[in-house]
Parts: C-alpha cells; sequence; structure tokens
C-alpha cells in the first residue's frame, strides 16, 4: 500500500514509522507544515526526545526509503491508497469550545489532491459527529467526490480511528490496546479494518471481552464517543481522588493509604490525586465531550475541579509560611509529566501564576529543558544538577514527576524552608527537619 500520515508529531511520526517498519512493504509518506519536522525525518533523525525506539527506528527505515516525509501535499496525497491525519485539535481557553483551525486547514489541503478509492481515516479525537458531520461535507465539496459504498472512480471511504496510547510509550500502547474502528458506511469500515490488520499486529489479552485486535464499533460515532468516554472516565476520577485528597489534608488523614485500601479489592479503582492534571488528552477532551453533551454535570465539575488543584497546592504552602511574598520559590517541573517534553496544559502555567499573584520571586527548573528554553515561556531558570547544590531558595513545588526528583535531599536546595510535593515522588526522610507537604498527605508541619 501506499500511506500518506499527516502530520508527524509525538503520535503521527511514531505512527508513521510504525506503517513503514510492518510486514509486507509499504510506503509511507509524512506531511507536516514543519520544515524542521521534515528535515530532521528525512535524515533518519527523531524530531523529539523520550518516545522509546523512535530513533533507531527512524535511522533504519528512512535510509531504506520505506519512509519519507515532505512539506506538500501534492506530493504525499495523490494516488495514496490510505491516509491517516493526526493534526492537533485545540480547545478555545475562554469558550471550551473545539477550535477546529488546523484540522480544517489540513482537511481543505488532502482534500485537493484526494483521488479516487482512498481510505481517509481521521485519528485524531473529535466530539461526537464530527467525522460525519463536518470532515465528509468538507471532503466532498472541495475532492469532487462522493463518500460511497463503492468509493470506486468517484467515491472514497471516511472512517475514524481513535488514537489510544501515550506519548514515550507508542509501539507498546499499539499491540496493548484493540484499535477502535467506525465508519460511515459497512464498506469503508471493512476497508479500515483491512487496513489496521495489515500494519499493526496486538498482544493476547486474556483479561478483554473478545480478542485483542481492530475492533468494528458499528459507526464513526460510537468510536468517537469511546475514545470520548474513556478519556472523560480518567478525568472525573481524578477529580474524585482531589477531592478526597482535600478533605484529608483537612482531616488529618493520608488518602493514600484510603486509596490502597479501597483498591485492594476489584470494584474500586481510584486514580492518584496531584497538583494538576495536564498534557493533550485528559484537560482536553472532556471540554471536547461537553462541546456536544452540554448537560454533563459531573463532567463539568470534575474538570473544574482538577483546574484549580494548583492554586490549592500554592495556598496550602502559603498557610503553612504566612506570606509568600517576596520568598524565593523554585517551581520543579515545567513538563505535564515526568519524562516527556511536553507543556501542553501543564500545571506549570497556573502554578508561577498564583505564586506571582502573591508576589513571590519565581524561578522554574526542567531537567529536559534549556535556559532558553524556559526563559521563552517568561521563566526565570532555576540552576540545578543532581549532585550538586542549587541556588538558594525558600520554597520548592514539585510539579512534575521526573525521575531526577525522586533523589531530590535538603542540601539540593541550600536554605529550603518548605518542601510542597505535588506528585508525592520525595522521600520524606531526605527532609529531616523541614516541613513537606503533599496532596492529600494529612500533614500539617509548622514552619
Amino acid at each position: 500500500m501506499r500511506i500518506a500520515v499527516v502530520a508527524l508529531g509525538k503520535i503521527g511520526l511514531p505512527l508513521a514509522v510504525q506503517f513503514a517498519d510492518a510486514d509486507p512493504v509499504h510506503e509511507v509518506v509524512g506531511v507536516d507544515v514543519n520544515e524542521q519536522v521534515v528535515d530532521l525525518v528525512n535524515q533518519g533523525v527523531e524530531p523529539f526526545p523520550g518516545e522509546a525506539h523512535l530513533g533507531e527506528k527512524l535511522a533504519q527505515l528512512v535510509p531504506a526509503g520505506r519512509l519519507r516525509a515532505t512539506t506538500d501535499y501534492a506530493q504525499a496525497i495523490p494516488g495514496a491508497d490510505v491516509v491517516v491525519l493526526v493534526v492537533p485539535l485545540f480547545v478555545d481557553e475562554t469558550t471550551g469550545q473545539p477550535d477546529f483551525g488546523w484540522m480544517d486547514s489540513a482537511t481543505k489541503s488532502l482534500a485537493q489532491h484526494l483521488t479516487p478509492g482512498t481510505l481517509v481515516s481521521y485519528e485524531t479525537t473529535l466530539p461526537v459527529g464530527t467525522t460525519r458531520g463536518r470532515w465528509k461535507p468538507m471532503i466532498e465539496q472541495i475532492s469532487g467526490l462522493q463518500e460511497s459504498p463503492a468509493a470506486g472512480e468517484d467515491g472514497f471511504h471516511l472512517v475514524f480511528s481513535p488514537e489510544r496510547v501515550l506519548t514515550g510509550r507508542v509501539f507498546a500502547d499499539l499491540r496493548a490496546y484493540p484499535k477502535l474502528v467506525g465508519g460511515l458506511t459497512p464498506e469503508g469500515t471493512a476497508r479500515a479494518v483491512e487496513f489496521y490488520q495489515a500494519v499493526l499486529g496486538f498482544d493476547e489479552r486474556a483479561d478483554l471481552p473478545r480478542p485483542n485486535g481492530v475492533w468494528d464499533m458499528g459507526s464513526a460515532e460510537a468510536a468517537e464517543m469511546a475514545k470520548l468516554a474513556e478519556t472523560t472516565y480518567r478525568d472525573v476520577n481524578i477529580g474524585l481522588a482531589n477531592q478526597f485528597a482535600r478533605f484529608a489534608d483537612t482531616a488529618g488523614i493520608d488518602v493514600h493509604k484510603v486509596i490502597q485500601a479501597c483498591n485492594s479489592q476489584p470494584y474500586s479503582h481510584i486514580h492518584t490525586p496531584g497538583i494538576a492534571v495536564g498534557g493533550h488528552c485528559i484537560p482536553v477532551y472532556p471540554r471536547l465531550y461537553l462541546s456536544t453533551d452540554p448537560d454533563a454535570t459531573v463532567v463539568r465539575t470534575a474538570r473544574e475541579a482538577n483546574a484549580t488543584m494548583p492554586e490549592y497546592a500554592v495556598s496550602r504552602a502559603e498557610t503553612v509560611l504566612g506570606s509568600l511574598q517576596g520568598l524565593r520559590v523554585v517551581v520543579l517541573g515545567a513538563s505535564y509529566r515526568g519524562r516527556v517534553k511536553e507543556t501542553a496544559f501543564s500545571g506549570v502555567f497556573t502554578t508561577v501564576a498564583a505564586l506571582q499573584e502573591r508576589d513571590a520571586q519565581v524561578l522554574v527548573h526542567d531537567p529536559m529543558y534549556t535556559d532558553e528554553e524556559l526563559a521563552g515561556y517568561g521563566w526565570d531558570p532555576y540552576h540545578w544538577t543532581p549532585g550538586t547544590p542549587g541556588q538558594p531558595v525558600d520554597v520548592a513545588i514539585v510539579q512534575a514527576d521526573h525521575p531526577e526528583y525522586a533523589d531530590l535531599s535538603a542540601t539540593d536546595l541550600p536554605g529550603l524552608r518548605l518542601l510542597l510535593d505535588g506528585r508525592r515522588i520525595t522521600d520524606p526522610t531526605a527532609f529531616t527537619g523541614i516541613p513537606r507537604l503533599t496532596i492529600g498527605g494529612g500533614e500539617t508541619p509548622t514552619p
């Protein structure tokens, strides 16, 4: 097959590599608007760090001619058997509504070059009804082709098949979880099932109700909702865990012991509370769900509660010290989670803002970012490397669970008066004599 992948980001590029690495050999072309990304891919070099096995696979597949990249849709779309689109979908911070700007642009570009018989699969998470109600008429109008059961001389097939992977472990997740497919016609769905069966392999899963593999969801809408539901569940569950944690702090209870006890039987799956919920998925997809189900009060309440956690964490520090005005505070972690160089919806932004509102002197540290990159966000970089004491600070707030922070001790942070570990990653014994707070730890230390 000739396969085109639109958008070579942290999901799209591993997908393109997965397709190019399949047996039998397929011709894979990636399209991206970022010339630097395209150039690096064509050199066989990974354009971003942190994705397991991506670099080694690129170094093998690109020189072998099995994968190439371009900025020109005209070089990738015409004649493709399959087009897979993984362009980011954003949410407007003010209205909470989806911003289709980038996806509309990519869809129009691919539609201008679409040729008959092509299967078009959207993998970007979408509000329910988007594949049928937005992409189908847009592609038909621009391409002059019809989404039809035959998809012959004047037709194409359109399906939705959500990505269900986590950055950093995409290749393993592609094998671990069923691939969901929902089309607009039975013929289109069958074509998509055949495609994904040809380019993916699956681990055996005895815990599933049916064999692991490509699952036909029956419609594009069902596949769209499945992706939104599984991620919204996580946000709501974390919201519940955070609610328990906040109460535990007032009652002097360690909520983590409570959660461990609850989860010791098979009917409880309470998630882990923390300082923030970040990333492209968990903070965003509940809003996509709410855009088509405004009556989902449970979803809305959980999302609003999770968004307040950075402010809650800073207020706990303020309660212990009385005031943060003029104090030097380092926020440890710009990334939204450990081992991932990504700040999308990271708690660092609201944590820094809450500290600045209290007139604290804020510094930011992240082992995955350079001083120049941190300064680019408007932050003053904090200098510390394992084994060498950092600059004097009054307060340290662990915002991301980078493994480097697990070995932190009081000697690493001279002058420290309070540690707030928002990810519960540090060793309490390494901070003997210094107040240490966690989210839901129930501690009531004195300064």
